[in-house]
């Protein structure tokens, strides 16, 4: 569903109707002067806010896609220790027919799923089907049926209406009302369209008005191509970030990664001169195919504070004990930066969401005070809202990309605004989406620019005078132009 003036009008009428409501109610305590003073004041204050967000249409506004994941689906793969195939070989393509089931039942919401204790795939062992997408093959109806039972507690999930959101939006149905003649014909089209993956990509950003794509990507994506026509096409609208968290794994005595890019390389790193080496031709591999900054999660599983270590500190290959295993990934990740730094490439750092005990934003200070020239962008920040606001408030070479927020809650999104608009210099954020695959991106750019549009709705009576399309051209699109260097401003 494209966002535009008539259903931001339906949706501020029905918050309108709905605080309306909470305020009637609210007045049968007071005083009845009291009353219709408040009352007039939230009728007013909620008219204008109506009345600003029917007239701040975003639809014409590009968004620059700053930090996705589209391809890490089922259908195109998973290389065994590397990751999602798209992400270590260029121009990947599905290699067997992709389903409605690939995208529902991706990576983010797979894990949802398992992690909460539910059940899909194990249902559809019961009854002697590996998967749902399976038993959907064989019998549509009863595996709809099933998951139609699941989406009960699941179906107000931010993964779940992105992607849903974005079905619609590219395909014309809505499936959340499970209607099997449609779940049947949606699933056709998506087998369709991604029979020409890259082609329906493009496709897609176009009608959505999506205007850069950036994918961080592994070491091995700039050595490893599905056929060079599809290389060709993926690169053709597609720029990339350099992966460096592989780096902080190649430690063990035996890594099979580590070869085969030494081999490439002609540098088997193995102490400090040679780690340097080696980490300079990555780097410049990565440069020579369009790479255009660096990123890591980290914060998956340590602290992002990365301590400054000395070459005669870090043991670099064999059996380490975890403080060796922490000193060596410390050094590693310091000569990223010092590379980073040379290159003026940004550095994107996942910062929480997950490893909530050690994946707080706080250490960055120290890092972004000793690379000065290397921008650090903050993806995601939740719960870490305020902290991350902080950094980019006052460090210069800190900023904020809110991805992955609306695919997570869209409330996070509409939280992390409200704390940040008023706070942080605008300039300091971009909103990306995160996305597994551009169903779900769409649908994400879809939530983005409705709780932009209201946010800035609000601003504008706040700010009579603030040019509110100029800051949602610059949050959308024109930060981003700046950061990566890709593109022109709007």
């Amino acid at each position: 569903m494209n966002l535009n003036a008539s259903h931001v009008k339906k949706s501020g009428r029905r918050k309108f109707i709905g605080n309306l409501g909470i305020v009637a109610g609210a007045l049968l305590t007071g005083a009845p002067g009291a009353r219709a003073i408040r009352f007039e004041a939230n009728r007013r204050e909620m008219q204008d806010r109506m009345s600003a967000t029917s007239e701040l249409n975003l639809s014409s506004i590009p968004n620059f896609c700053s930090h996705e994941h589209w391809g890490s689906i089922g259908s195109i793969g998973y290389i065994k220790d590397t990751g999602f195939r798209c992400d270590a070989v260029a121009g990947a393509r599905p290699s067997t027919p992709t389903s409605i089931w690939d995208l529902l039942l991706d990576p983010y919401m797979g894990a949802i799923i398992q992690r909460s204790g539910l059940t899909a795939d194990s249902a559809a062992r019961e009854n002697g089907f590996n998967s749902m997408k399976d038993w959907w093959k064989a019998d549509p109806s009863k595996a709809l049926a099933v998951f139609k039972k699941l989406s009960a507690s699941i179906g107000m999930l931010g993964t779940y209406h992105c992607t849903c959101r974005g079905i619609e939006n590219l395909y014309g149905t809505d499936i959340r009302n499970f209607d099997l003649e449609r779940w049947i014909s949606v699933d056709k089209e998506i087998e369709k369209r991604y029979s020409s993956l890259f082609e329906w990509h493009q496709e897609a950003m176009k009608k959505n008005n999506l205007s850069k794509l950036i994918r961080p990507v592994q070491p091995e994506f700039y050595l490893k191509e599905d056929t060079s026509e599809s290389k060709k096409l993926e690169l053709s609208f597609t720029d990339t970030i350099l992966r460096i968290d592989p780096l902080l794994g190649m430690w063990k005595e035996k890594s099979a990664r580590r070869d085969s890019l030494a081999e490439f390389t002609g540098t088997d790193p193995a102490d400090a001169k040679s780690w340097r080496t080696f980490i300079t031709e990555v780097f410049d591999l990565a440069a020579q195919n369009r790479a255009t900054g660096i990123k890591q999660l980290q914060a998956y599983n340590r602290t992002l504070d990365f301590q400054p270590r000395s070459d005669g500190e870090v043991k670099f290959r064999g059996t380490l004990t975890p403080g060796e295993i922490t000193i060596f990934q410390d050094w590693v990740v310091h000569e990223c930066c010092k590379q980073a730094s040379d290159r003026r490439w940004p550095h994107q750092v996942h910062v929480g969401t997950n490893n909530l005990r050690e994946s707080g934003p706080l250490p960055l200070e120290d890092l972004s005070k000793r690379y000065p020239q290397m921008n650090i962008v903050m993806l995601h920040c939740w719960p870490f809202l305020r902290e991350a606001g902080q950094l980019a408030r006052n460090f210069p070479n800190l900023y904020i990309d809110t991805c992955w927020l609306p695919v997570l809650n869209p409330g996070f999104l509409d939280e992390a605004l409200d704390l940040w608009l008023n706070y942080v210099p605008s300039h300091k954020i971009m909103m990306a989406h995160d996305s597994t695959s551009i169903e779900m991106a769409v649908g994400s750019s879809l939530f983005t620019r409705e709780i932009l549009a209201e946010k800035l709705a609000r601003q504008k009576s706040v700010f009579p005078g603030g040019d509110m399309r100029s800051l949602a051209l610059d949050l959308l699109h024109n930060n981003a132009v700046r950061m990566y260097r890709i593109g022109n401003e709007v």
